[in-house]
């Protein structure tokens, strides 16, 4: 029988504590609010949009939205960037992303401050995940990974991690994480020879190549737990993620489905960052005061 890990028990869970911790922040005249920039009409830029508005409104979390043409200046978004750099009463921003192609998407990435950075895009980010320094916050969905695995009580620790893919966004963040957690950790990518073999071996398995059910039965083992980040559309048109679930069903120990696996956690991971952004704004606050 294979355990299935779906996300909405995490995102309840998750969005119960963040409303009481919002109650408490907003009694001491903190309200955590997250600055959503969105450039365009991009139709999966408001899917996403609306999905973090919901989980934050959920959370407690107040939102200040900011919309502009695609006629946008590079110079003008960076502006607003700095202006909600110095605006105290918002304490994370989302740059829904990528950016019209007349916008470095990097430039203004640079810009953000990494104290409000919730969704770890910005260089002072990774490097405060790589150095293991409370700079900026990780990557929203490396972090829902974790989460999915804690909210299950699956043992991180002394356990043999392989992560297939390297992106900075998922991959390498993920792999860093687990080995933060005391996993001994596996970084694998397509090109990696005897991929499959290499997964079989795996206790817990994070899969965020982007190809629709390219891990099938070859590369399954009984004691495997998956958390497969891959989002795709296979033959049918039917989302799917990168594991083959027909296969994995009934032969691993446990598996997130797509969809409603870590989807759902991620944008609940984003509220999350929000609120202790305002915590940690609200203590900085302290501190000044009491010096």
């Amino acid at each position: 029988m294979t355990d299935i890990l779906k996300g909405k028990p995490v995102v309840d869970s998750l969005n119960l504590h963040l409303k009481s911790r919002s109650e408490e922040l907003r009694a001491l005249g903190a309200e955590p609010k997250l600055a959503i920039i969105r450039v365009g009409e991009n139709n999966d830029d408001i899917t996403y949009e609306r999905s973090a508005v919901k989980c934050c409104e959920a959370a407690g979390v107040g939102i200040k939205k900011f919309h502009f043409e695609e006629s946008i200046t590079q110079e003008e978004i960076i502006g607003l960037v700095h202006s909600i750099n110095a605006d105290i009463s918002v304490h994370g921003v989302l740059i829904l992303r990528p950016l019209p192609a007349h916008i470095d998407d990097r430039a203004v990435c640079r810009a953000l401050a990494p104290e409000k950075d919730i969704d770890g895009i910005t260089e002072y980010s990774m490097a405060g995940l790589y150095s293991d320094k409370k700079i900026g916050f990780a990557p929203c969905t490396a972090e829902a990974c974790i989460d999915m695995l804690d909210h299950y009580n699956i043992q991180i620790e002394g356990r043999r991690a392989v992560v297939v893919g390297r992106s900075f966004v998922v991959g390498k963040p993920a792999a860093m994480m687990l080995l933060r957690r005391n996993a001994t950790v596996t970084t694998c990518h397509t090109r990696t020879t005897g991929l499959a073999k290499i997964c079989r071996e795996a206790d817990i398995l994070v899969v965020a190549i982007g190809k629709a059910k390219l891990l099938g039965a070859d590369y399954l083992s009984p004691k495997q737990v998956i958390v497969d980040i891959g989002i795709n559309l296979d033959e049918e048109g039917n989302l799917c993620g990168d594991v083959d679930y027909g296969a994995a069903e009934g032969r691993v120990k446990a598996i997130t489905p797509v969809p409603g696996g870590i989807g759902r956690v991620t944008t609940a991971v984003l509220a999350k960052h929000v609120v202790e952004a305002c915590q940690l704004s609200l203590d900085k606050l302290k501190n000044k005061r009491q010096q």
